[in-house]
């Protein structure tokens, strides 16, 4: 179950449940390791004439029959926090994984400035420097594809199948993964996301440490960031560069 697959759900089972107004997406929220919050019952609830909390109910039944989904709670006024299974992180970076690659567009840095400015606004974005959002996104993405060369000379292979990830650099990145958004500023936060985690636990062997299972994890949670923010650069336009 990834969150794609649960906002589906969502939306599945509340046309089951004969709701009307069933929007075209259920909006979700981290709310922790493996958990997603959404207020879709109280858009449900008033067409419905229905109480949030007894829209939530109804939804609630049909989602923990739902495989990966672990447990379901409603609060306050009808939000349903929705709690997935481990297998939620190694689902997620597979569905990330199995996306179409963009095609590489070539540098252009005047293009790309202008892109990205009309984007997301700004100045100095030819600037190659940290407080430079365009180069951070940019910089992240080339260093995924230098860690996968460090991984492919070293043996390391990414291998989203041995996930663990308790690291809170770790949730964090994989939480902005499963979002959908798209958008400048969400490829500001993956970037720095995926630079933190770096940060904190390196993708690859550091000194005398042999591979193991964690390091092929956080290989394959590092080439997901990269394919992210690919993807989310040839969508503005922008060049994607492997070497910075």
């Amino acid at each position: 179950m990834t969150p794609e697959l649960l906002s589906e759900a969502l939306l599945r089972s509340a046309r089951e449940l004969g709701f009307a107004r069933v929007p075209e997406r259920a909006v979700l929220r981290p709310r922790g390791a493996r958990e997603w919050g959404t207020g879709i019952a109280l858009t449900l609830a008033g067409p419905a004439g229905l109480s949030g909390p007894e829209a939530a109910a109804r939804l609630r039944e049909r989602l923990v029959a739902q495989p990966g989904v672990r447990g379901v709670e409603i609060s306050g006024p009808g939000f349903l926090n929705i709690r997935l299974g481990e297998e939620a992180d190694a689902a997620l970076l597979r569905a990330v994984l199995a996306r179409p690659a963009p095609p590489a567009l070539p540098e252009d840095p005047a293009r790309d400035a202008a892109a990205w400015a009309a984007a997301a606004g700004g100045r100095g974005l030819l600037v190659q420097r940290e407080e430079n959002p365009l180069f951070r996104v940019r910089y992240a993405h080339a260093r995924t594809r230098a860690l996968l060369r460090g991984g492919r000379a070293l043996g390391v292979r990414p291998d989203p199948g041995a996930a663990a990830f308790d690291a809170p650099a770790e949730r964090a990145l994989l939480a902005l993964l499963g979002e959908r958004a798209r958008s400048a500023r969400h490829l500001v936060r993956v970037a720095d996301a995926l630079l933190a985690t770096e940060r904190a636990r390196s993708s690859l062997p550091v000194g005398d440490e042999k591979p193991s299972a964690a390091h092929r994890a956080r290989l394959a949670l590092a080439q997901a960031a990269g394919a992210v923010l690919a993807g989310g650069l040839y969508r503005l336009g922008i060049s994607a560069p492997d070497h910075l």
